[in-house]
């Protein structure tokens, strides 16, 4: 038997070492899923006004909402379909604002507010889903 901090335990993947491979993957993980996010919205915010206009912007709002269910859903956990969400959030939200010249990115059209407003939505309902999701997972007995 080997103990926690020998170089044996640590070649073998054992005890702390595979505590803290398994964070840092983790870690990682979670951040793939923040910027899974922040590259939806900024994809987005520059394509939801093609021809058709509003429908691009619906597939867009529809994109964010998937993606935050299916993450909290195979992942397992709430921070996996919260972090997509911020991530869009984040995105969307900065290029909507107004630059110092004048200019927007996202207009004020039916297909600016159904990206922004109907994205923003989809990412409460989608976190909400991942939070009901890992509630249903952990109160079901093993």
């Amino acid at each position: 038997m080997t103990s926690p901090g020998t170089v044996t335990s640590c070649l073998m993947g054992t005890t702390q070492d595979h505590q803290s491979r398994s964070r840092a993957l983790t870690a990682v993980g979670y951040l793939v899923l923040f910027l899974l996010g922040v590259l939806q919205g900024l994809i987005g915010s520059f394509q939801y006004s093609r021809s058709p206009a509003p429908l691009i912007a619906i597939v867009f709002v529809v994109i964010i909402l998937v993606t935050c269910v299916a993450c909290g859903w195979g992942v397992g956990t709430f921070a996996a379909g919260l972090l997509p969400a911020v991530g869009w959030i984040v995105a969307a939200f900065i290029i909507a604002m107004p630059r110092p010249n004048g200019s927007v990115v996202i207009t004020q059209t039916a297909a600016g507010e159904w990206f922004l407003y109907g994205g923003a939505l989809a990412c409460v309902i989608g976190s909400v889903a991942a939070f009901v999701t890992r509630v249903r997972r952990s109160a079901r007995p093993h």
